[in-house]
């Protein structure tokens, strides 16, 4: 995935977060059906995929273990794929680490 498909992918993600907690309605849709409140969003999910939508509380948080890349990556590029989504999940559960 290209930069611009990352960043076209966050900017969607985050339309997606900002309408949930404004509007109740689509966050319910959201949790009951996320394939088709996705597509109606305008976000495409591949077939033969599954999406869960799961929420986080102030006493609840979910994890997130992304799928290991594919193919031989040195220790600095994984080094560098991993740093992104500790960031991520260290803002988004509150910790102060990796």
């Amino acid at each position: 995935m290209s930069q611009t498909d990352q960043d076209q992918a966050t900017a969607a993600h985050g339309k997606i977060i900002a309408r949930a907690w404004r509007d109740p309605a689509f966050k319910a849709k959201l949790l009951a059906d996320p394939h088709a409140t996705l597509k109606e969003a305008g976000l495409q999910v591949r077939e033969g995929v599954t999406v869960k939508v799961v929420e986080n509380t102030d006493t609840h948080h979910h994890f997130v273990l992304p799928p290991k890349p594919t193919g031989e990556l040195s220790d600095v590029e994984l080094d560098k794929v991993a740093g992104g989504v500790c960031q991520l999940q260290m803002v988004a559960i509150g910790t102060q680490g990796c």
